[in-house]
């Protein structure tokens, strides 16, 4: 299972140590930080943590400890598009 939340973490230096808690807080998840400009507006300007599971994913609890390490995050809610409708050809 992979979940994808949004965060204020405002880099890669600043994620390192965030990650290296979360994993000692639950070491069977593997995770990914991503940040393609500067984070100053949440949740408008964010960057992106994914974390990958085995098994059921708590988000709740990571996201519990984000906010205890300082860090404001939510889960990326999936947002499908409806099916785009072609074109009658006349």
């Amino acid at each position: 299972m992979i979940e994808v939340f949004t965060t204020n973490i405002p880099n890669s230096k600043e994620a390192k140590p965030v990650i290296k808690k979360i994993q000692k807080a639950f070491p069977f998840l593997s995770m990914d930080f991503e940040a393609e400009g500067p984070v100053g507006n949440y949740p408008c300007e964010h960057s992106i943590l994914r974390v990958k599971s085995e098994t059921l994913l708590e988000s709740n609890k990571i996201i519990s400890l984000l906010h205890q390490l300082g860090f404001e995050t939510e889960v990326l809610e999936d947002n499908l598009c409806p099916p785009v409708k072609k074109a009658m050809k006349l």
